[in-house]
């Protein structure tokens, strides 16, 4: 399944939607929650070390997205779920060009690319994988990035 999302609507403030490959609304994000069956919330944990972003589905924790430490050349966010099938983020934050994999095996991927829309990127899940937490994750690394541009035009 191929997903369209707009990019940093989150600082803009405006609800938003995640569209699927035909331009049609799937799932509407208002904030820092998208909305769907479940009440799906991504909060900034602030007392970590790194920066880490906790995805609750339904009221439970279903992920922490994790940036690594050093990780030069590339960005770098382990997504840890309950259980063993952990995924991995690698690619670039800014250029919206990045994989998602679990095990060696991609699941996900997002990229500019596929699309003519400036300010719209394309994310590509695999069947059978949960599309909600992979757009979540992806939505978690959204502010992550807004985040980095904060600090970079603070400095």
């Amino acid at each position: 399944m191929r997903y369209m999302i707009k990019e940093q609507f989150f600082r803009l403030g405006e609800d938003s939607d995640i569209m699927d490959e035909s331009g049609h609304p799937v799932y509407h994000v208002d904030g820092k929650v998208l909305t769907l069956r479940d009440r799906l919330v991504i909060q900034r944990k602030l007392i970590a070390f790194r920066p880490t972003y906790q995805i609750s589905i339904g009221g439970e924790t279903a992920a922490q997205v994790r940036k690594h430490f050093f990780t030069p050349f590339r960005d770098s966010f382990t997504i840890d779920v309950p259980g063993p099938d952990d995924l991995e983020m690698t690619g670039s934050l800014f250029d919206h060009d990045f994989t998602i994999s679990r095990g060696g095996r991609t699941v996900a991927t997002v990229s500019k690319a596929w699309l003519t829309y400036r300010d719209t990127y394309g994310v590509e899940i695999a069947e059978g994988e949960n599309d909600l937490l992979i757009l979540a994750s992806v939505l978690a690394l959204d502010l992550a990035e807004d985040r980095e541009r904060e600090k970079a035009t603070e400095h």
